[in-house]
């Protein structure tokens, strides 16, 4: 990014660009640990309203997801196994349910929490989309890091699973997976960070649509 695009950004424009570049820097160090093979292979792909990265290209499968209240709403599931680990996203449609945005999130942490301990639970926010982030260590053994939001009645699951039989046990790339995820708005053009996206738009994008 050139420094005249930089200096045209107003003061609230300049403090979220240095919170951005900030949490990159963060996640940057985090994700170095991984070896550089590792490193190369991640990718991000874009569907319809969100965009994630997978370290492999992911399998896209129909399904549900059922509420609390005994609706069964039809859903999305992007998924992708390596190395010990488990990705997937799951995208539900709830417009048919009467479940309002506290309801609709508390549910999902209930439905983890069965399988394993709640260690960490906190407010959590992309691309001005608030929701919660969660890090659940599962009876199996296993490490999962989560991202929830519901937006547009739609409920976005996300959940990067460290298995007991990966070959290291503390590997970030649950929390990668994770953190990865970023909403495609329809009032881009009128965002300053969403205009860098679109002018610069990330390296091995896999622009899958639909």
């Amino acid at each position: 990014m050139g420094w005249a695009v930089i200096a045209g950004l107003g003061a609230p424009a300049l403090r979220r660009l240095s919170r951005l570049v900030v949490g990159c820097a963060v996640a940057a160090a985090v994700w170095s640990t991984s070896s550089p093979a590792v490193a190369q292979a991640w990718r991000e792909y874009r569907y319809a309203g969100f965009a994630i990265q997978f370290p492999s290209e992911p399998k896209i499968e129909s399904g549900t997801y059922a509420t609390d209240e005994g609706t069964s709403a039809r859903a999305r599931i992007y998924s992708a196994r390596q190395d010990g680990a488990f990705y997937k996203v799951t995208v539900a449609d709830l417009s048919g349910a009467h479940l309002s945005e506290e309801q609709v999130l508390s549910e999902a942490v209930a439905q983890l929490a069965a399988h394993g301990e709640v260690v960490v639970d906190v407010p959590h926010r992309v691309n001005r989309v608030l929701g919660r982030q969660l890090s659940i260590a599962g009876h199996d053994g296993s490490r999962t890091s989560v991202a929830l939001f519901y937006r547009n009645r739609t409920l976005y699951l996300v959940e990067g699973t460290i298995l007991p039989d990966h070959e290291d046990t503390m590997s970030p790339d649950g929390l990668r997976f994770q953190q990865s995820l970023r909403f495609i708005l329809n009032s881009a053009r009128g965002d300053p960070l969403c205009e860098i996206y679109r002018r610069f738009p990330p390296r091995n994008l896999v622009d899958q649509a639909r």
